[in-house]
């Protein structure tokens, strides 16, 4: 089994309960809108971060990529932001980047976990200060025998 931690649009801001939220996950995806180094910095506490920019991320600030593809214990993850394909859903996403597993995104705000097809589509939800009335969130991606479950969990406001 692997557990790996699904973060997105922290914004500057990570609350100390992030760290046992994601205790004991073996890497950090962080779907964009960082805000500071920081933040990477921090979460590198828990596990390795792999992190990639979000449209409110100052790319002189941060040196990161608008797309992570991360392959562990046999899946295929993609990891972007959202935006660069508009709205971002399901539908658009998949379209956008056939051929994994798992795709993560952030920049809604909003937790969501939809299987189309064969493909889990996680939107961990927001992690930083508390915006349109939503509660934080992050999530935990569990990988058993090449098959991937998302369990999302709801931070303290």
């Amino acid at each position: 089994m692997t557990e790996i931690g699904l973060i997105s649009d922290t914004h500057g801001w990570l609350r100390t309960e992030v760290h046992d939220a994601l205790a004991g996950v073996s890497l950090i995806l962080h779907a964009g809108d960082v805000g500071e180094q920081a933040i990477l910095d921090e979460l590198a506490v828990i596990a390795p971060v792999r992190a990639v920019l979000g449209n409110t991320d100052a790319p002189w600030k941060l040196d990161l990529p608008s797309e992570q593809i991360v392959a562990v214990a046999g899946v295929r993850i993609h990891v972007s932001h959202g935006h660069e394909v508009g709205r971002p859903s399901a539908a658009r996403l998949t379209a956008a980047y056939p051929g994994f597993d798992v795709i993560v995104y952030g920049h809604t705000h909003i937790q969501k976990v939809e299987r189309l097809g064969d493909v889990l589509v996680v939107n961990p939800g927001a992690a930083g200060a508390r915006r349109f009335d939503l509660l934080p969130c992050v999530a935990r991606l569990t990988i058993i025998d090449g098959r991937a479950e998302v369990s999302c969990v709801e931070l303290p406001d």
